[in-house]
């Protein structure tokens, strides 16, 4: 029997959350707490004794603040526990501070039953399956315009993390999908498939929707023709919560794609990948989707990739920060002919090791592995690591 705390702001949705989770007969709620207001609330203590396997947030949507803090403190303080919230899911900015305080589940408001089942199930499986040793880390890959080579990087990338790494996933989320293309791949499921059944999506189901492509990379493949209806943020959220549970680093392909879903994305992301030329209207558009991107986060973690570069007389890389307004994190060998006929051929250049463009994509998965630590570093670093001929 799972162990539950419920944590709310009323005796009225405490009993009501209780009720929900005692309804599932998987799980128990053994207490019920208000929001604490420091780590070293009793509150914090009391739950720490009780010493459940779920902490169980609800998240008022007219005033979330005081729950979303508890988010932290619980974490924090009972490392050991599991951390569901119960939201708005209409409140997209809400599930993305839950998610990044720490909650597993985001979960609608109110509690049912069956929502509640299915996360305590997901739950038990991931537990009897592997004890997990720490959250994966996720990158997104974005086009400062269209054709700047978003796909190119996303792949070559993920290819190389996981020869680096192992344990590496490929989510293609472009409007529509050619990472599949560039692997030779024939995916008989989409990303689309995966969020259609993410109420019963566990590791052997997940694992069924990715493709196994060359070196043991996982592909979740995009979708091959354009939708007229998007799933909701809070569906995508939530698929790369189950993602990062998995692999230990997944990179997504966001390409040409300007909107909500790619915002939320990026502020659920370690780093935002912004591939731009050295031509005057890719640097502008890097400018512009750079400001979008921060216009709704306190966190600055896009980083400018330079594709396809070559040395510009006159032109330097704090020209191209300033015009940018991003640290400049790698710079990517011009070998259009190299790479034309890689992707013709659906080959990633990364397998072909001994290419100076194979070793520069190296180079930037190690880079990205060694900022594992890093949270919110300054313009001054030396940001730009490859080579100058590079």
């Amino acid at each position: 029997m799972i162990k539950v705390i419920v944590i709310a702001g009323t005796n009225e949705q405490r009993t009501m959350v209780q009720a929900a989770v005692d309804g599932t007969s998987i799980a128990r709620a053994v207490d019920g707490l208000t929001f604490p207001v420091k780590a070293t609330d009793l509150i914090v203590r009391q739950a720490q004794e009780t010493n459940p396997d779920v902490v169980l947030v609800d998240i008022p949507p007219d005033n979330p603040s005081a729950a979303l803090r508890s988010l932290d403190f619980f974490r924090a303080e009972l490392p050991k526990a599991a951390i569901f919230a119960i939201g708005d899911t209409n409140q997209p900015q809400v599930i993305i501070q839950a998610m990044r305080a720490g909650a597993r589940e985001f979960l609608s408001r109110p509690a049912h039953v069956n929502h509640l089942v299915e996360a305590f199930a997901r739950l038990a499986s991931l537990r009897e399956g592997k004890k997990s040793e720490g959250r994966g880390t996720l990158y997104t890959v974005i086009d400062a315009k269209g054709g700047s080579g978003a796909t190119t990087v996303a792949v070559n990338l993920a290819m190389a993390m996981h020869g680096l790494r192992g344990g590496t996933a490929l989510v293609d989320l472009a409007p529509l999908g050619h990472a599949a293309l560039h692997l030779n791949a024939k995916p008989p499921f989409t990303v689309i498939d995966a969020i259609k059944n993410l109420h019963r999506l566990d590791a052997t189901l997940l694992e069924g929707y990715m493709v196994r492509c060359p070196n043991g990379l996982r592909l979740l493949a995009g979708i091959n023709e354009p939708m007229e209806v998007e799933p909701a943020n809070a569906d995508f959220a939530r698929l790369l919560d189950l993602l990062l549970d998995h692999y230990s680093d997944v990179i997504v392909d966001c390409s040409a794609r300007y909107d909500t879903t790619t915002r939320s994305i990026c502020e659920l992301s370690k780093w935002v990948l912004l591939v731009a030329h050295t031509d005057v209207v890719s640097l502008w558009s890097a400018a512009q989707i750079h400001n979008y991107l921060r216009a709704s986060s306190d966190r600055d973690n896009v980083r400018l990739i330079l594709n396809r570069y070559r040395k510009v007389a006159g032109f330097t890389d704090a020209d191209a920060e300033q015009l940018t307004h991003t640290p400049l994190l790698w710079k990517v060998p011009n070998q259009f002919a190299h790479v034309s006929s890689s992707i013709d051929r659906g080959v990633p250049v990364t397998e072909k090791n001994h290419s100076e463009i194979a070793s520069s994509f190296v180079g930037l998965a190690t880079a990205l592995a060694g900022m594992q630590g890093e949270e919110k570093p300054t313009a001054r670093r030396p940001w730009v690591l490859s080579r100058s001929n590079a």
